[in-house]
């Protein structure tokens, strides 16, 4: 390994914003671990990376929705060999549609996914990552970068409330964690993208969105790294939706709702 090399975690590196944050790590000189459900998907990966960039890479198939995937990737957070200096939670479960339709297990799922597993692994993380900056083992930024969405700074969001009241939860935590640990050192970004073209949006796409609602997923990794490097708790990439949250701040809360749901689903 070389002397002083970096280690990232990147969960849903399989496909979309996962995979495009792998690469740019790996590009970066960082060793990493790649999580996801589909382990012949991250073999490819990381044989692709390794061939490319010269990339060290460990592979996890956990499926984040069980408390058995989570424990799995939790143990490795915790390991002392090869210590994670970031932790990129990415992975995430749509879902959408009337609440009151909602199969109970895709429910479950959307929780387990944004919530509860982004959770559990930050916890996981993070004393490891004070004390490394405490005792001086950890020179350069140390963190989490929490994917969130736009979605999550709507007032209201019929067709899509759990979706949307999780990546709420995701800004939120992310922006008051940051402000527990910012004096130790340890920077926590939440990055709140709008649409992108990953397999989440398969339907937008398949209906002739037009390109400028979506955002690059090279956007999207490069604006977060950034922030994350500056020490900046929250960043939305894109210049449509940096106006549109820009916007968002400034309207009535009411005015806000009432066209949402005049406009909404």
């Amino acid at each position: 390994m070389t002397k002083g090399q970096r280690t990232a975690l990147v969960t849903g590196a399989s496909s979309g914003i996962g995979e495009e944050y792998a690469r740019r790590l790996a590009e970066r000189g960082h060793r990493l671990v790649l999580v996801a459900r589909r382990a012949e998907r991250l073999d490819a990966l990381a044989a692709e990376l390794a061939e490319r960039y010269g990339a060290r890479t460990e592979s996890i198939a956990a499926d984040l929705a069980t408390a058995e995937g989570v424990a799995r990737v939790e143990e490795r957070l915790r390991a002392e060999e090869h210590p994670v200096d970031l932790l990129v939670n990415n992975a995430g479960y749509g879902g959408g549609g009337s609440f009151a339709r909602q199969q109970p297990e895709d429910v479950q799922r959307v929780i387990d996914v944004n919530v509860t597993a982004l959770v559990r692994l930050t916890r996981a993380v993070l004393p490891g990552q004070i004390e490394r900056k405490r005792s001086g083992a950890a020179p350069g930024p140390v963190g989490v970068i929490n994917v969130g969405s736009v979605a999550g700074l709507l007032p209201v969001s019929p067709g899509s409330a759990l979706y949307a009241s999780s990546k709420a939860f995701v800004r939120l935590f992310t922006e008051s964690v940051a402000a527990e640990v910012k004096r130790r050192g340890v920077h926590v970004t939440a990055v709140l993208p709008g649409y992108v073209r990953t397999d989440m949006t398969t339907w937008l796409q398949e209906k002739g969105a037009p390109e400028q609602v979506f955002v690059p997923k090279e956007t999207v990794v490069a604006d977060s790294l950034r922030a994350f490097a500056r020490g900046r708790s929250v960043v939305i990439p894109g210049l449509q939706y940096k106006a549109a949250g820009g916007l968002l701040k400034l309207l009535p809360a009411t005015l806000v709702r009432g066209a949402v749901r005049r406009f909404g689903p």
